[in-house]
């Protein structure tokens, strides 16, 4: 034993205690709580940190109806986040909306992908966003699939039109102006909504309007190279000589605008297309639309001498009642040497919309016209609209025409001219008015006059009325003898007419079949024809035995 361990003496009046001291091998099993517990902690926080979400900022221009720790970030109404706290912008002109997500959608959030507080939106386009007037306003996300990645976005004010996952086709329009136009304005294909407008804004020059269009799938097919957009919006009204037209495509467009589109059907053959532009004109209307279009353009001058109130810059140019061209400009020229207006008239044709046909190789342009004028060729102005007088150019061919030939002034060719159609219906009339100065008006007039008391004095003679009077007493008494016949001689002629009856009847019935007259009848003529047939008999044994006359009919004969 060691002395630690020996027993004290006995022997000791007082004994002193003595602390014994043991040695342990191993840890104590109470260490092992707190062990686990810390274990168990840091794989919680880690577990924790892996699967924490991204945390983005969303800056808004307010935040009106949001509160942190309340509202949620939802996709599709299925909660995605919750925002964890609001603050300032360090201008103070904005709040900065910190909102932690799901692990999930940290591939999601790109330089494309969108934030907006959805809240209930009433416009002209519709009503949006009631179902937070229960659970309150929330952020909604429209995810982007490519771009950068990015965890500070600058929130919508107004909610997309159209979001990310949307299957459709988006086309880019370009128009002078906006119009009524705005976003959610429908696009319409024959009369029927396939999408709507999505964005606008000027373009870079300034000189144009840029309008962002969604066409819904499968509809967005229906868009070719050759498709045209024009504004549908409002009313569209036409005169012409066919009345009154009115163009519009629902009650929708005319209140909130809209687009159409449609692709022209040509006499042309179907031709090989580049990919689709990257811009589309969007035309004023349904007529300028299906306008066909040339890149080739000539200028011709037109010269004058009549008035030429009603053409305006813009009037058509017709050939045979086609439209080929416009007037560009109008002017007032005085010669001063004769004292004399004339007014020259600017046009642009298009010679591509006349399709030649029977010539190998298309002759010179020059030439072409130099040809058709010197075989009357004419330019002349016509009325277009009798109610607002406005005049075009006609051009035509006319034959009794005097030979003209095609002249340069300046930097254009000048086409002749011939007098208008109002002109020349002036001219008529003034013709006609001198043939009515020959007329000897006056001496008709006298004519007339010493006819018409003439007649007066006829109408009125005595001798007229007389005759008249005995017209009149004539017809008195053949109107009462006519009343006289008609009491005397009616009930002798029924009486007649019933006796004539009776006669009649009487002879039906000894004429009919069972009369005994009839009966009688047939009787007899039955006997007198078997009287004749024994004559008959009689006469030709006589001409056979002649002697029988004389001896009598013997035995055996």
């Amino acid at each position: 034993m060691t002395e630690t361990e020996r027993e004290p003496d006995i022997r000791s009046p007082d004994p002193i205690p003595e602390a014994v001291a043991r040695s342990r091998g191993r840890l104590s099993l109470v260490w092992l709580i707190p062990l686990v517990a810390l274990a168990v902690g840091v794989w919680l926080a880690v577990k924790t940190w892996s699967e924490r979400g991204p945390i983005v900022t969303i800056e808004f221009k307010s935040a009106s109806g949001l509160a942190a720790g309340q509202t949620r970030v939802k996709f599709k109404d299925v909660d995605i986040g919750q925002v964890k706290s609001i603050d300032f912008s360090p201008d103070l002109k904005t709040v900065i909306v910190s909102a932690e997500l799901k692990r999930t959608f940290a591939d999601f959030l790109t330089e494309h992908t969108r934030f907006w507080v959805e809240r209930p939106r009433v416009t002209l386009s519709g009503v949006s966003g009631l179902d937070t007037l229960v659970s309150g306003a929330y952020i909604a996300l429209d995810p982007g699939q490519a771009g950068r990645s990015r965890r500070h976005f600058t929130g919508l004010e107004q909610p997309p039109v159209i979001t990310t996952f949307e299957d459709g086709g988006r086309f880019r329009l370009r128009a002078p102006t906006l119009g009524s136009l705005n976003i959610g304005s429908p696009v319409y294909y024959r009369q029927i909504q396939v999408g709507q407008v999505i964005g606008y804004g000027l373009e870079p020059d300034g000189r144009a309007v840029g309008i962002e269009i969604f066409v819904a799938a499968p509809h967005d097919a229906l868009v070719t190279p050759d498709t045209r957009f024009w504004n549908a919006s409002g009313l569209d009204v036409s005169l012409s000589a066919a009345g009154v037209q009115v163009d519009t495509q629902s009650l929708l467009s005319v209140v909130l605008g809209g687009i159409a589109f449609g692709t022209p059907d040509t006499l042309d053959p179907a031709q090989a297309h580049d990919p689709y532009p990257e811009v589309f004109p969007l035309y004023r209307n349904r007529e300028a639309a299906h306008a066909r279009i040339y890149a080739r353009k000539e200028r011709y001058l037109l010269l004058f001498e009549g008035a030429a109130r009603g053409l305006t810059s813009g009037a058509p140019v017709r050939l045979k009642g086609i439209d080929i061209g416009r007037v560009l400009d109008i002017q007032l020229q005085l010669d001063t040497e004769a004292l004399e207006f004339r007014i020259p008239v600017l046009i642009e044709i298009e010679p591509e919309r006349i399709v030649r046909r029977g010539e190998a190789e298309a002759p010179d342009e020059r030439r072409l016209v130099e040809r058709l004028v010197e075989r009357g060729l004419r330019a002349q102005l016509k009325l277009d609209s009798v109610l607002s007088g406005a005049l075009y150019v006609d051009l035509d061919v006319d034959s009794g025409a005097p030979a003209g030939r095609l002249v340069r002034q300046g930097e254009h060719l000048v086409i002749p001219t011939r007098p208008g159609s109002l002109e020349a219906i002036t001219t008529q009339l003034a013709s006609v008015l001198e043939k009515l100065d020959t007329i000897p008006i006056e001496q008709i007039g006298r004519d007339l006059s010493q006819t018409a008391a003439g007649a007066n004095a006829l109408v009125n003679a005595p001798e007229l009325k007389g005759a008249v009077i005995e017209l009149e007493a004539t017809l008195a008494q053949v109107r009462a003898t006519a009343t006289r016949l008609d009491r005397e001689l009616g009930p002798e002629l029924t009486k007649t007419l019933r006796e004539s009856t009776a006669t009649l009847e009487r002879a039906r019935a000894l004429l009919s079949d069972r009369s005994p007259l009839y009966v009688e009848t047939q009787r007899m003529l039955q006997e007198v024809a078997n009287a004749a047939r024994s004559m008959r008999l009689l006469t030709d044994y006589l001409e056979r035995h002649p002697e029988a006359l004389l001896q009598g009919k013997g035995r055996g004969r």
